[in-house]
């Protein structure tokens, strides 16, 4: 075909549509590259061949594979606690209106009622009012973390029954429903705990390492020495200072947990700095930061993730520990910490032991079932190998 020639090629063309201008919505490019890979044109996500490898190893390793699958699914349904165990219905229908209580408060003057405050759905003669103009759609758990069942006539703690298959707590309220609240504040507590903690060791570490000299000696003795700052007196002072929470929390532990990546990475640093891609980026004029994330941080990095499962294992631990002591989320928050305290105060209920018991360990076991999936996928000895022979 000459360079005059105006005639219609007819091969697909099957690569990325360039933006008009340099702009395009991120919802087109994302429909387009799903429209591509449902025609198999193309793979939903690009893989390197030595990710491809990573994720193939990954995925070979039954237990941790099934293990994130099940930790991503709880964590999922965990973000949806409210709808699973709420003392309020989640839908209902009334005189021609759709309500959602779950969503938003409603006076019990618009059930009714003669009193202007929150609608106490739980209340015989409010639920007899929406039964007879319309219906509801209750929680499979219909109790809040902090609702007491009044119902129960057996002194605090109640053993488990129909209405309470894990009986009720000290106070009488329902174990099943504060176990759900409880789960889904540690193991959320503990990913962003990792995250903030990724974030700062990473930044930390590739600045030493790849600095090196007096930023590198600097920065050692400040981590040395904030490293022997007790943590635990640092949460008690607070404590007695402010209410704690779970952002007060996240935000002290994120200062002490970040010090257990920068080492790793900073030694990372310290050896990828002097490899021959990077002396010659330098003298291309590349930039330092774009040095040190887009060319040595991708091989830093597999040291850092494989130390994030067990910070994550870290991060529930010491919350559930905070909360046995005292020290953790305010009073009557949902927390399998102070379901363990209970258990220990509590030694003739043995269901509040043993709930929270199953409920830490197979949370932790999980957990480090996928950090075994993810050091053995991030293992050099089975991802040299990336253009077709067989790994070690």
């Amino acid at each position: 075909m000459s360079m005059y020639d105006t005639s219609t090629d007819t091969t697909k063309d099957t690569r990325t549509p360039s933006p008009a201008g340099g702009l395009k919505p991120l919802w087109l490019g994302i429909k387009w590259r799903f429209g591509a890979w449902r025609r198999g044109e193309r793979p939903l996500v690009n893989l390197t061949p030595i990710q491809a490898r990573r994720l193939q190893n990954f995925r070979a390793n039954r237990r941790g594979f099934i293990s994130a699958i099940i930790l991503g699914t709880l964590m999922f349904l965990s973000l949806f606690a409210d709808l699973i165990a709420n003392d309020k219905p989640i839908l209902v229908w009334y005189n021609g209106s759709l309500l959602s209580p779950v969503m938003q408060t409603y006076p019990e003057t618009r059930f009714g009622g003669f009193l202007p405050t929150e609608a106490d759905y739980r209340d015989p003669a409010v639920r007899e009012e929406i039964a007879a103009h319309g219906w509801a759609l209750w929680p499979l758990v219909p109790y809040s973390y902090d609702t007491i069942v009044w119902s129960k006539s057996e002194e605090a703690p109640a053993p488990p029954s129909w209405s309470n298959p894990l009986g009720t707590d000290d106070q009488h309220r329902d174990v099943l429903a504060r176990v759900i609240h409880g789960f889904q504040n540690s193991v959320w507590f503990a990913f962003l705990l990792a995250m903030v903690a990724c974030a700062l060791g990473v930044s930390a570490g590739a600045v030493q390492g790849y600095f090196g000299g007096w930023t590198d000696l600097i920065l050692q003795r400040i981590i040395e020495i904030w490293t022997n700052i007790p943590s635990l007196y640092i949460i008690m002072i607070l404590a007695a200072i402010f209410l704690p929470s779970f952002w007060l929390l996240l935000a002290i532990l994120s200062l002490f947990t970040w010090v257990q990546l920068s080492g790793v990475v900073r030694a990372e640093f310290l050896r990828g700095r002097n490899f021959e891609y990077v002396k010659a980026a330098r003298a291309l004029g590349v930039s330092n930061t774009a040095i040190m994330f887009r060319h040595v941080l991708p091989n830093a990095m597999v040291a850092t993730v494989t130390m994030l499962p067990f910070i994550f294992v870290g991060g529930i631990t010491i919350l559930t520990a905070l909360d046995f002591l005292g020290f953790g989320l305010p009073p009557g928050a949902p927390s399998l910490g102070e379901l363990v305290r209970q258990g220990k105060e509590n030694l003739y209920a043995p269901w509040l032991a043993v709930t929270v018991f199953i409920t830490l360990s197979l949370t932790l076991s999980l957990v480090v079932f996928i950090g075994e999936a993810v050091r053995d996928a991030f293992d050099p000895r089975k991802t040299a190998d990336v253009t077709g022979g067989s790994s070690k």
